[in-house]
């Protein structure tokens, strides 16, 4: 009698833990029914996950809390042209609230940031710039680098060929003759364009 007792325990206790379970599994086959059935906006074709917000002014809530402030020396060659194209630098970087400064007797350039910096990665945009003017850039092609959706880089590629003949050779094939080469990449429609080379120079290539 007291096995017999025993044994309906037993079974009554796997009886409930199954009830438990099937509910347990019904509870959450309703929840994952009840996912499927909601809206998923981020499944939506017709919009663009991709495609960048624009930072406009006003977005920022105030003034950046510290200055920040990039230099860059250029060679004694670029002077008389920084010289001339200056005013044209300030006035496209005062339109971000970025303040410039060309120091002849130090043979730099300094950028830094405002109380009237309204983005706070312009500072970045406007490095870039300063380092394009340094490397013999066009300050028409320099400008670009301050748009959104246009990026730059100094790519050195010195190491990349052991024998330095061979490396002069390449150099020369990557320029063509007259920098004919350079300026038909120029040319290519933008969409096609991943990398736009601007200046070689050295052992590195300006993109």
């Amino acid at each position: 009698q007291g096995t017999h007792r025993s044994t309906t325990r037993q079974s009554a206790r796997h009886r409930c833990r199954a009830a438990a379970a099937a509910q347990e599994s019904q509870l959450a086959s309703s929840a994952m029914g009840k996912m499927k059935n909601m809206d998923k906006p981020w499944e939506d074709d017709s919009v663009d996950h991709w495609k960048p917000e624009a930072f406009a002014q006003g977005d920022m809530a105030g003034p950046l809390l510290e200055e920040s402030s990039f230099a860059v020396l250029f060679p004694a060659y670029r002077e008389k042209y920084l010289r001339e194209v200056w005013p044209q630098v300030t006035s496209a970087l005062k339109e971000q609230g970025v303040a410039c400064q060309l120091d002849l007797i130090e043979g730099s350039m300094t950028v830094s940031t405002t109380r009237k910096t309204w983005d706070p990665y312009i500072i970045l945009k406007a490095r870039d710039l300063i380092k394009l003017l340094a490397r013999s850039v066009h300050l028409q092609q320099a400008l670009k680098a301050l748009q959104d959706d246009v990026f730059s880089d100094v790519i050195k590629v010195g190491g990349l060929c052991s024998n330095k003949e061979r490396f002069v050779k390449r150099r020369d094939r990557l320029l063509g003759p007259n920098g004919s080469t350079l300026k038909a990449v120029e040319i290519l429609p933008r969409r096609h364009m991943y990398m736009c080379m601007r200046h070689v120079q050295d052992t590195s290539v300006t993109c």
